[in-house]
């Protein structure tokens, strides 16, 4: 469906889980954070309902997210049943790759079209202290395998000049000989990310630069969010960016977010959303919740405001792992 400023929103994040088996220092305290109850978490019957509505209003895609999505018991089912939805094109999971390999075998017969693996390291000191866990090769051996079982891979690395500067180099390589996209996020300042300073995705490209030669942009799609490719010819992969702060890209998103909870939520920087969760159990039916989901999506905002004061009374303040990453 178009929203009021005419674009086309077909991509729908969904987390199904704000609990996490790692402890990432800009996500969470090393305690970690107060789950919300099991019972106040939407069922896969309650996702199911909301992805076969929201596949009538033009959602073609749905990222399974979390907190870390492997931790939710039957995952692997949920995934199947949504890929087995009429109007859903692509079925894809972004993952810590902890749990990823044992996982795997059972993914790939789901049918999952693609997994996004988040790595901000190869030290396996430095992922100890980012992450305030082990678990470095257990994420290597899960790229390793999803790979070899012909599964698009993305690598995630959220580029934060506090850890891992002098690692970006080393963390593109994984694309020269393999077709594996790494991508580079910039950090955004929501909950602990604030307390640490983000690599401009232009000084990135630079630092490659002067070790795999010029880069050219791609042109074609290559993947269902705000990432901007580029190609070098020493590489069989592509190195992305998404540039939330830098080269705001507000104007041409196309994707909504569903908490753990219930929400569905327009904007990373705002509040603003309708709660889902209470109107279904309260016995809404499919026409008026289809009804919700549009009105709602209709108001999606222009923009985030990232980088800039604002004394608006409806700024995101929960935690990355509470939304749904």
């Amino acid at each position: 469906m178009l929203d009021k400023l005419n674009r086309k929103i077909d991509y729908l994040r969904i987390s199904v889980i704000d609990r996490c088996n790692l402890r990432c220092v800009y996500c969470m305290p090393e305690e970690g954070i107060e789950s919300i109850p099991h019972d106040e978490i939407l069922t896969y019957d309650e996702i199911l309902r909301i992805c076969e509505i929201v596949s009538e209003l033009g959602i073609r895609k749905i990222k399974i997210t979390g907190g870390e999505p492997l931790v939710r018991k039957d995952i692997v089912n949920l995934i199947r049943d949504i890929k087995n939805i009429d109007k859903i094109e692509q079925v894809t999971l972004t993952t810590n790759g902890i749990l990823l390999h044992e996982m795997l075998d059972d993914l790939y017969d789901a049918g999952i079209d693609a997994i996004n693996i988040s790595l901000d390291t190869l030290n396996k000191d430095n992922f100890k202290k980012i992450t305030r866990r082990d678990g470095l090769e257990k994420v290597l051996m899960s790229i390793d395998k999803a790979y070899d079982l012909g599964i698009r891979v993305k690598i995630n690395c959220l580029a934060i000049r506090d850890f891992n500067l002098s690692e970006l180099v080393e963390i593109a390589s994984f694309a020269k000989d393999r077709e594996i996209d790494v991508r580079f996020i910039e950090l955004m300042p929501i909950g602990f990310g604030k307390k640490y300073n983000q690599i401009d995705n232009d000084e990135i490209l630079s630092i490659l630069e002067s070790r795999f030669g010029t880069f050219e942009i791609v042109t074609e799609k290559r993947g269902n969010g705000p990432a901007k490719y580029y190609r070098n010819q020493n590489m069989k992969g592509c190195i992305g960016f998404i540039s939330a702060i830098s080269h705001e890209f507000c104007e041409s998103c196309n994707r909504i977010r569903l908490t753990s909870s219930g929400f569905l939520k327009l904007c990373l920087h705002y509040n603003k959303g309708i709660d889902l969760k209470e109107p279904i159990r309260n016995g809404i039916s499919d026409e008026d919740l289809k009804k919700l989901i549009h009105d709602t999506i209709w108001n999606k905002p222009i923009s985030h405001k990232f980088g800039h004061a604002s004394e608006e009374q409806d700024i995101e303040l929960k935690n990355m792992v509470q939304i749904g990453g």
